[in-house]
């Protein structure tokens, strides 16, 4: 499976959600047990892959404006639902996270920003398909730390001067 191919599982899956990260986990889990376990396993390379690659710093402070605060598992979760929502948004997430500010028509953050499910989506799908555990993928393990700079979650005025697209819509100011 190459990343085309992932991508439009995870944009077909979405668009058929409408928008709802838990039927998107649903129906990406029934899309997957269409392929063959090798390529449920290459997708959850596929998936692994940017999950990690969104472990920085400042898109945890967009996460922490657009959710109001983000704890280590809200964070986590917060990355699923941004591979969620497709590549020309996760691309531009990862590399300017203000710019969701521009991308995102809404946000509700009791529904938004939480696609726990879609994380665990390829590994239901394996196990369903040869009844056993997800095998290691291979990867890189995901760094200790975020890449780049920290950002101050608690504070306000720092989220706002850094993210000061996404302040002005979803902030708390």
């Amino acid at each position: 499976m190459d990343e085309t191919e992932f991508w439009e599982i995870i944009d077909s899956t979405r668009e058929a959600a409408e928008g709802d990260p838990e039927e998107h986990a649903d129906l990406l889990v029934e899309r997957l047990l269409q392929l063959d376990p090798e390529s449920v396993l290459d997708f959850a390379r596929h998936f692994e892959a940017r999950f990690n690659r969104a472990y920085r710093w400042d898109v945890w402070g967009a996460a922490a404006v657009l959710l109001g605060g983000a704890s280590d598992d809200a964070f986590d979760f917060f990355r699923c639902w941004l591979i969620g929502q497709g590549r020309e948004i996760f691309e531009a997430a990862v590399h300017d996270p203000d710019s969701l500010a521009e991308l995102l028509d809404d946000f509700d953050d009791e529904i938004d920003g939480d696609a726990e499910d879609l994380g665990y989506a390829a590994d239901e799908a394996y196990e369903q398909l040869t009844g056993i555990v997800t095998p290691d993928l291979g990867l890189p393990p995901q760094p200790a730390e975020p890449e780049g700079t920290p950002v101050g979650f608690e504070d306000d005025a720092a989220l706002a001067a850094r993210f000061p697209l996404l302040w002005e819509r979803f902030g708390a100011g």
